[in-house]
């Protein structure tokens, strides 16, 4: 019965899986093929971080973002998941999470206080992590300073607000207002856009700081990052990262989005790998 018991959830698990992968396979931006997720693990765990964008009420994109950190693990045992949706200040119950000391229902209180209620759709990525000991790293900061940046600017922000914050210079760079302008021009939501360009790179920023704090500590590791895709494109959070330790090898994976995100209209300056397909 033992056996019978494990074979069913083998099968199970391969089931709502996919198999190992989720069906899903990549296409590679610069040379224009495609490729399984197996095949390219090695190369993407050779970078220091590996970025998996999201549309955050996706579920295809949450089952991506589970099979790519599955495909690392079993290259690298130095991994670790950054996360956009929970708080850096907000580490001890990460940790804890991870550690098993703390039951999902406290955990799924802890995401909504830190995000918001779609716990369900992260539940699978912060399940194999805790099940496979992968350790789980905030990277954002307090959301009300963002909103406050975006209706008033940066410079609203009181002393005790920006000593929330790790050290932010924000200067909107000309390229980052384009690269704003053209992904998200019309989602500032009627909001003075220069005031939603310092919002988004101090956000971007903010996220790049924690990143590259973990990676100092933790010399070897590779991150991938979870985060929007508004974040994860090259001019976005990896440009930041970029500015702070230009020696950091980092690659950008972004799910297909048919008619918008497809294979020949995204190019290497904007991502490395394009997620295609998965169940």
């Amino acid at each position: 019965m033992k056996y019978v018991a494990a074979v069913l959830a083998v099968l199970a698990l391969s089931f709502s899986c996919g198999g190992e992968q989720g069906g899903f396979r990549v296409w590679e931006v610069a040379r224009g093929g495609e490729a399984s997720l197996a095949e390219v693990a090695s190369e993407l765990a050779s970078n220091d971080i590996v970025y998996v964008g999201e549309r955050h009420d996706e579920p295809l994109h949450h089952r991506g973002q589970v099979a790519v950190i599955r495909a690392l693990l079993k290259e690298t045992p130095r991994l670790a998941v950054g996360l956009e949706m929970w708080r850096s200040r907000d580490q001890k119950r990460l940790d804890a999470w991870v550690a098993g000391n703390v039951g999902e229902e406290e955990m799924r209180r802890a995401f909504n206080e830190n995000w918001d209620d779609s716990w369900r759709l992260y539940r699978d990525i912060f399940l194999f992590c805790r099940d496979n000991g992968v350790p789980m790293v905030g990277l954002n900061m307090p959301r009300e300073i963002t909103r406050q940046v975006a209706r008033e600017g940066f410079d609203s922000l009181t002393p005790a607000q920006r000593g929330e914050l790790p050290p932010i210079v924000c200067e909107v760079a000309p390229a980052y207002e384009e690269y704003m302008r053209r992904v998200a021009g019309h989602g500032s939501h009627g909001l003075n856009f220069q005031h939603f360009c310092q919002a988004q790179l101090v956000w971007d920023t903010a996220m790049a700081v924690h990143a590259v704090d973990y990676l100092r500590a933790n010399p070897g590791a590779t991150m991938v990052v979870l985060c929007g895709q508004i974040h994860a494109w090259k001019p976005a959070m990896p440009t930041q990262v970029a500015d702070i330790d230009s020696k950091l090898r980092q690659a950008v994976i972004m799910p297909q989005q048919p008619g918008r995100v497809d294979p020949g209209s995204v190019s290497s300056k904007d991502a490395d790998y394009l997620l295609l397909g998965g169940r």
